[in-house]
């Protein structure tokens, strides 16, 4: 999975990125200190694993991972180049998600770049941002279509889908909102990798006070979880200035830190939780000797697909799907006890993997 992380200019974006990943990016108190874009990998953290692990005495254990990219503060203009433009857009284009980040604190010593903190102008400001570089993104592929649609008929659908596209997004609206006719349309709007498509996740940076209480008593972050519900976004509280002390802590003392916080998960936590729920994902484990790990899939795939996720030659000679809960697994201590009591399942074509499920795949190429 891989998430851009977006925002204006000393909204928090580099310091969760920081404390996310800590990759250590340059962030401080005046706009444009990231230039070039940042990319982190985050291993999803994941207890299952290493009770698996411990019990099979795995040499390796292996997480799912999140590639973060933190791109520059965009500022009002950056499609006509102001600060540093939109440039950096294109290293967002592959994401699987865009996590928004707004700031919903004041704090006279930390400045923001249109003087005043307003999380709904500042989501408007992105928005349209994303909306210009898509729209030039459009331009190209229109121009393309229309020549070649004189010579060939098949692409007069796509040539009239590209005009909706392009007056959705030239009224303000993203092509996400945009209602598709049929299956076909929806693919080629896929093609196009539009920003403005892409599923968002809010993250709302608040001070630490409001930390406690999940952002409930912040008029900010209220009014950043109605815009989210409304375009069937995500919303996480966090506080990147905590974030990045919780980040440079050992595993225990992190656990104590955040009870002393009030809180049960660090934003990194709730970020991932986020996602999987925002993309539809979950994960299956494979265990034994010599490695553990975790492989992340679309809920509903089926055992042949979430075999070829471990390779395409075990979805190509899939056979049957030996199947059992991880909890199961761990309190009968081994696969074969939990053949002997009955749980362990052999699953054909048609199974549905399920979150949690430990799998070994029978296959013959």
């Amino acid at each position: 999975m891989k998430l851009g992380i977006v925002g204006l200019p000393n909204v928090g974006k580099s310091t969760l990125f920081n404390s996310l990943t800590k990759a250590g990016a340059e962030s401080a108190n005046y706009p444009f200190c990231t230039i070039d874009p940042n990319v982190g990998v985050v291993a999803v953290p994941d207890e299952r694993l290493k009770l698996l692990g411990d019990m099979y005495h795995s040499k390796k254990v292996t997480p799912a991972v999140i590639e973060f990219v933190d791109i520059a503060g965009l500022v009002k203009g950056a499609s006509k180049g102001e600060g540093l433009g939109n440039q950096f857009l294109s290293n967002i284009r592959e994401v699987d998600a865009i996590v928004h980040v707004v700031r919903c604190f004041d704090d006279p010593n930390v400045v923001h770049v249109d003087g005043s903190v307003n999380p709904l102008r500042d989501i408007e400001t992105i928005n349209l941002e994303l909306i210009f570089s898509d729209l030039e993104i459009l331009e190209r592929r229109i121009s393309k279509v229309t020549k070649a649609a004189r010579m060939d008929k098949t692409l007069a659908k796509e040539d009239a889908l590209l005009a909706r596209i392009k007056e959705h997004l030239e009224s303000g609206r993203m092509a996400k909102s945009l209602e598709v006719e049929d299956e076909d349309e929806l693919e080629l709007l896929r093609s196009y990798n539009l920003l403005t498509y892409k599923p968002v996740i809010y993250a709302a940076n608040v001070a630490e006070d409001d930390l406690a209480d999940d952002g409930a008593g912040n008029p900010m972050v209220e009014d950043v979880r109605r815009f989210a519900a409304g375009e069937n976004s995500e919303v996480f509280v966090i506080c990147a200035q905590i974030e990045q002390e919780i980040a440079e802590l050992e595993d225990d003392e992190k656990a104590m830190f955040l009870e002393d916080l009030g809180i049960s998960q660090s934003g990194l936590d709730k970020l991932i939780a986020a996602s999987y729920k925002l993309l539809g994902l979950m994960s299956f484990l494979t265990a034994g000797e010599d490695e553990t790990r975790a492989w992340t899939i679309k809920i509903g795939t089926k055992a042949p697909q979430a075999a070829g996720k471990i390779h395409s030659d075990f979805e190509r000679g899939f056979i049957k799907a030996e199947v059992v809960n991880y909890k199961d697994l761990l309190e009968q201590g081994s696969l074969a006890a939990a053949r002997e009591k009955g749980l362990v399942g052999m699953e054909g074509k048609d199974y549905v993997v399920q979150d949690g499920d430990v799998i070994l795949f029978r296959f013959n190429v």
